[in-house]
């Protein structure tokens, strides 16, 4: 089943990368994302910066985080969030992979195929 192949040499599989693409689809995640780039922050900080209410971002925060591309830290009765790198390497090197080892072959014109 191609949901449990190993598709890059990280070992992930072809869910986990789906996980990852899905997580980044959403314009308010990629938001999130851009915010974290510069600082670890709290749900009631991002909350501030990005104009969203906890509620709505602690739900996209959990896509991010079970996507792997956010990270989180505990301190006291705080959840602090930051990018985790490692995740973005791994969507980055996939990405790659297609550029340096697929063929980009021309496509082959319906008039061509056997009869």
């Amino acid at each position: 089943m191609l949901q449990q192949k190993l598709i890059h040499s990280d070992c992930l599989s072809a869910e986990q990368f789906a996980a990852q693409f899905h997580a980044l689809s959403e314009p308010l995640r990629l938001q999130v994302l851009e915010v974290l780039r510069a600082q670890e922050l709290c749900v009631c900080e991002l909350g501030e910066k990005l104009g969203v209410a906890q509620s709505k971002l602690s739900f996209h925060l959990k896509t991010l985080k079970e996507a792997g591309l956010v990270r989180t830290r505990q301190e006291k009765r705080w959840v602090y969030y930051s990018v985790n790198l490692p995740g973005l390497v791994a969507v980055e090197q996939y990405l790659a992979d297609y550029r340096r080892f697929s063929p980009l072959l021309p496509a082959r014109s319906c008039d061509d195929s056997p009869k």
